[in-house]
């Protein structure tokens, strides 16, 4: 691990708006914030563009940026310090623990931006709009809470888009190229991945949906589905 990183690592532990692994937050992130304003998390944060944005945005919002990487997340918790930003925090942690850390809707709203997308059909269940992650997404998330997709993958979008149809999610906003649609404030914020461009393509995808009552465990048919059209 080279010294820079290993720097990063040493820093974060003493940034009083990164907690790492913190045992006993459930139900307590209005008490870090010392306010009762509603909560959104931006998962597989990275350098935080999201949570930095949008909480400049959004002072009526408190931001959580969640990550494992804590070098990348030193960038944006850095950032949130230097500018003085009180409703913006990262939290370092796999996502898969989340209902370790918050409260049944303790959380208003979810920001997925650019996450990996995972293309191989067999690590499908990895994508974090696969249908295990939205279960997992629901014991936080506020009854009618909003999940954010921001994405330059179109089979991530196309895949997310089946879900939302195959497990009766409410579709709020499907954009297919968001910066050919006049987009608001939120989305004109940029990723550090986003302006590498990686896909090529200069074309960004959006989805907005909410989840039902209940997600039923379709799992295994939408499995079979996507083995079949990448066979075709």
């Amino acid at each position: 691990m080279g010294q820079k990183k290993l720097q990063r690592f040493a820093d974060i532990k003493n940034f009083s708006n990164v907690l790492e692994y913190p045992v006993a937050m459930q139900g307590k992130w209005n008490s870090f914030f010392k306010n009762d304003n509603p909560i959104v998390l931006e998962l597989a944060c990275g350098r935080g563009e999201y949570t930095v944005g949008l909480s400049a945005l959004f002072s009526e919002k408190n931001f959580i940026g969640v990550d494992v990487k804590g070098n990348r997340m030193y960038i944006g918790a850095k950032k949130c310090l230097d500018a003085h930003i009180p409703n913006a925090a990262f939290l370092r942690t796999q996502i898969t623990l989340l209902t370790d850390y918050f409260k049944t809707a303790e959380v208003d709203e979810i920001w997925i931006t650019f996450p990996d997308p995972q293309l191989r059909t067999s690590k499908a269940k990895k994508r974090l709009t696969h249908p295990a992650f939205l279960r997992l997404y629901q014991q936080i998330l506020q009854p009618n809470g909003c999940i954010h997709l921001k994405t330059d993958s179109p089979k991530l979008y196309a895949f997310t888009k089946q879900v939302i149809e195959m497990y009766q999610l409410l579709l709020v906003e499907d954009c297919n190229d968001v910066y050919a649609s006049n987009p608001s404030e939120s989305l004109r914020i940029k990723t550090h991945y986003e302006a590498l461009d990686i896909a090529g393509s200069n074309t960004i995808y959006y989805l907005q949906f909410k989840l039902p009552t209940t997600i039923p465990n379709l799992d295994d048919q939408l499995q079979l589905i996507l083995k079949e059209t990448e066979n075709q």
